[in-house]
């Protein structure tokens, strides 16, 4: 087991895209990641050093409607557990602040829907299924 930190802030747009990559997520705009990085509910970020192993964000409107995005985690250290570190933040996190009733989403990339369900998430489908639209 590796020794990390666990911050609770924002990684620099850089840093950010380039582990959202080096985990196979798409790459963002620096402008745009400035931006929604420091309008993030919380973020939640694992390094080893000064180095960016881990990180993943609430974001929504602080009330009714929350969302986790950006789980992702350098694949030189996938396989302990980080991942689930990083969800226990999260929920930690929405556990003690989400009101009552309020509506937490994500979209889950295959196989990772396997972590999201030990953490009580359960598929919208056939209620509702996720859709997007991409700019």
């Amino acid at each position: 087991m590796i020794d990390y930190k666990i911050f609770y802030e924002a990684p620099a747009p850089e840093e950010y895209n380039e582990l959202r990559v080096k985990a196979g997520l798409s790459s963002k705009d620096l402008n745009a990641s400035k931006t929604g990085l420091k309008n993030s509910t919380l973020a939640v970020t694992l390094r080893f050093g000064e180095k960016l192993i881990g990180m993943g964000r609430i974001i929504g409107d602080g009330g009714n409607f929350y969302h986790i995005v950006d789980i992702a985690v350098d694949p030189a250290y996938q396989g302990q557990g980080l991942g689930k570190t990083i969800m226990t933040e999260l929920t930690n996190y929405l556990d003690k602040n989400a009101p009552a009733d309020s509506y937490v989403s994500l979209i889950a990339d295959l196989p990772a829907d396997q972590l999201y369900k030990k953490f009580g998430f359960d598929y919208t489908q056939p209620k509702s299924v996720g859709m997007y639209k991409r700019y």
